[in-house]
């Protein structure tokens, strides 16, 4: 396979990743005090949103580069 396929299979997965996973969640782990001995850590939940527009953009460019990828190798 050549890279243009290969980076476009990619694309196409990530995309559609991003439809079946439209958020991902992380935990952030963050120093409160710090004395001495003495630590007090919090942690914090966070979720990132990933648009359906940047899904659809990698999905299209994707399929784009492996129509380029399989026209350049023919």
């Amino acid at each position: 396979m050549q890279r243009l396929t290969i980076i476009g299979l990619v694309l196409v997965l990530l995309g559609l990743a991003g439809f079946l996973v439209p958020r991902i969640a992380y935990t952030e782990e963050k120093t409160i005090i710090d004395v001495g001995p003495i630590e007090v850590q919090a942690e914090r939940r966070n979720s990132v949103r990933i648009p359906d527009v940047a899904a659809g953009a990698a999905v299209a460019a994707g399929t784009v580069l492996v129509i380029v990828g399989a026209a350049k190798r023919s």
